[in-house]
């Protein structure tokens, strides 16, 4: 269990990352925000541990540091990416988590932001692990990340509305998605979702 001090302490190392990251690219801090509020509501709906709240809160808020090691002309490309240009953004999960992993106290934290792009099918990245073997902090973001990227403007698309995205949540479940947290997510999604996008 994280003792209060610790949790304070590790806190303020995310607050300093995600720092970093808004001096690089405030938008994708802004998302990462709304993807940790997300990801605590529905730790609490899951009822999960205070421990294992704070500990999946943490790594959504820096589910994407590892995009700070992505060139700027990739990151910041106005239009699609090309093939090659998403094989780099697709490194992001691994940079991540080497930047973590230096503290020793937020291994835990890197593993989960390593598997935020892994799929419960197994052909997710990095790793094609799939199921119970992704931790379930990954699980959980793998969603939230998703709703807040369907339901945000890009520059090369609109986004789409709560029923849409809904409908590619449920869509996917089972493909791309734990189906017992889509279950969850979807059963209290005004909850969920509701303060951050409506």
């Amino acid at each position: 269990m994280i003792g209060k001090q610790s949790i304070i302490f590790y806190h303020d190392i995310i607050d300093c990352i995600i720092a970093a990251l808004e001096a690089r690219d405030r938008n994708t801090a802004d998302h990462s925000r709304r993807v940790s509020d997300m990801c605590e509501q529905v730790c609490r709906l899951m009822q999960l541990s205070q421990d294992e709240t704070e500990k999946i809160h943490m790594a959504a808020h820096v589910h994407d540091i590892g995009k700070i090691g992505i060139a700027d002309s990739v990151l910041m490309k106005p239009g699609p990416l090309s093939e090659d240009e998403w094989k780099l953004v697709m490194e992001h999960p691994e940079i991540g988590a080497n930047i973590l992993s230096r503290s020793r106290g937020l291994s835990e934290i890197a593993h989960i932001v390593l598997c935020h792009h892994e799929r419960w099918d197994g052909v997710g990245y990095p790793n094609k692990i799939k199921q119970e073997d992704i931790p379930l902090g990954a699980r959980i973001i793998a969603i939230c990340d998703s709703i807040d990227a369907m339901m945000s403007e890009r520059a090369y698309r609109r986004s789409l509305t709560s029923e849409q995205c809904q409908n590619e949540i449920v869509n996917n479940s089972g493909i791309i998605y734990d189906p017992a947290i889509v279950s969850v997510v979807t059963g209290n999604w005004e909850s969920v979702v509701g303060y951050i996008h409506f």
